[in-house]
């Protein structure tokens, strides 16, 4: 069996690559490692998803598996990731399940997994999960009869809970505040507007009219295009989109330019300092962040520690050195002060209330940062790590660095799930950026052609 889990959760082309039966069994496998036998009780999961209309189909799935395990399952039905994170933890439950694939097109759809206390999974966990299908491929599960198959209850009210929970966090009201919202046509449609009206704010919601198959599609935090056009019509003082999920949050200013997660966590730390909760006044990114925001952290005194890409090693930074944000450049904010996961609509209320808090624009708080060209270059290769090691493209990337000075930087990346390298370069004008990553570029086809 080849690797399932990817950097967040199972992913791929609904009822093609991720099918019912794959779904029943990672629900299974998921009840059988995560679930703790010593509570005198069946097993309590949480089972939410997004908007897409293969989640239906999924759900079916997953709850049968999960039953089958002798886990009681609360149905959450349509709610964004974070909420699904937070009524697990609230239900005291051994693990949470979210059917989503966040900011993919409608074709595509995940299940995203969480142990108990709403926290994803680390690497070995999902290891034990996966080892676990594969086993029971060969030796099936003793399954339970009679009274112990597992009950299913659908709870109502979970989104007025996620609601309250995450409006009661504002440090600051949101009155004279009018912002659009772009929804994505998915999970955020009801709560991300409830949220925003519940603190103060003037809400004007877009693409918030999810009928199962426009979920992301030319709307959300990847096709801001629309968000642009409606801020500026609107006369508004900001735009957000979240992505389908609504884990991430990427920011528009009131003259329609784009204020994304390097920006917004720029903004958040520095009020967090100020307001004395940025422990250790250190900020976790990860190596995909911008030059710039490193070099205003540094301006500002706040340390910056980078993680692999990937949220769930932001997280993991955050919760092993009990820091109080970290986030990704794509817009998935952390707050571990209030949310186990990246929370889009939580980091959309705390950027407008520093906002109101200060009185001053969204463009010109994100001015703190001043974003160097980046030129991101994806190289086909036929063996990825020869393409990234190869000792002629370790001696060019060191020759871009000792040109680059402290003025740029050079990233170089296997992809984990494709035969690419990924080179990425910083520098102080995009034609320096372009031509150092074109010749890093050309010394990794020479090393491993495709």
């Amino acid at each position: 069996m080849g690797r399932l889990f990817g950097t967040d959760g199972v992913r791929g082309r609904a009822n093609a690559d991720l099918t019912p039966e794959l779904a029943l069994s990672v629900a299974v496998a998921a009840a059988h490692t995560l679930a703790e036998s010593d509570r005198g009780r069946a097993p309590l999961a949480v089972v939410g998803r997004d908007t897409r209309a293969s989640g239906e189909m999924l759900e079916a799935a997953v709850v049968a598996g999960l039953t089958s395990a002798g886990a009681t399952v609360i149905r959450v039905g349509v709610l964004p990731t974070p909420a699904v994170a937070f009524l697990t933890a609230e239900a005291k439950a051994d693990l949470g399940v979210m059917l989503s694939a966040s900011h993919n097109p409608m074709p595509d759809n995940g299940i995203k997994l969480f142990a108990a206390g709403g926290h994803k999974l680390p690497d070995e966990i999902e290891m034990r999960i996966e080892a676990a299908i594969e086993a029971n491929a060969t030796t099936a599960w003793q399954r339970p009869v009679g009274a112990g198959v597992g009950r299913v209850h659908d709870l109502l009210d979970g989104a007025s809970h996620y609601v309250q929970h995450v409006a009661g966090t504002a440090p600051h009201r949101l009155d004279g505040i009018k912002v659009v919202v772009d929804c994505a046509n998915g999970a955020a449609a009801e709560v991300a507007p409830a949220v925003y009206r519940e603190a103060g704010a003037e809400v004007i919601a877009i693409n918030a009219e999810p009928d199962g198959l426009n979920i992301n599609d030319e709307c959300g935090s990847n096709h801001i295009a629309a968000l642009r056009q409606a801020v500026v019509e609107h006369g508004a003082h900001l735009g957000i989109a979240h992505d389908g999920d609504a884990d991430r949050c990427v920011a528009v200013s009131a003259d329609g330019e784009e204020v994304d997660g390097d920006q917004v966590m720029a903004i958040l730390a520095l009020a967090m300092r100020e307001a004395g909760t940025l422990t250790g006044d250190t900020l976790v990114a990860t190596v995909m962040s911008n030059l710039g925001l490193r070099l205003a952290m540094s301006a500002a005194g706040i340390r910056l520690v980078e993680t692999k890409v990937g949220d769930r090693y932001v997280l993991e930074e955050l919760r092993a050195s009990g820091l109080a944000l970290g986030g990704e450049q794509s817009g998935h904010i952390v707050m571990p002060a209030y949310a186990t996961t990246g929370d889009g609509v939580l980091t959309g209320l705390h950027l407008m209330a520093r906002m109101a808090a200060t009185g001053r624009s969204l463009a010109d708080l994100a001015s703190v940062v001043t974003k160097l060209p980046q030129v991101l270059i994806n190289v086909p290769v036929g063996d990825r790590t020869v393409g990234a090691a190869a000792p002629a493209v370790r001696a060019e990337v060191e020759r871009a660095e000792v040109e680059l000075g402290e003025t740029g930087r050079v990233l170089l990346r296997p992809s984990g799930t494709e035969p690419l390298v990924r080179v990425m370069v910083e520098a102080a004008t995009e034609q320096t950026a372009r031509e150092v990553a074109e010749r890093i570029a050309a010394h990794v086809r020479t090393a491993s052609p495709a």
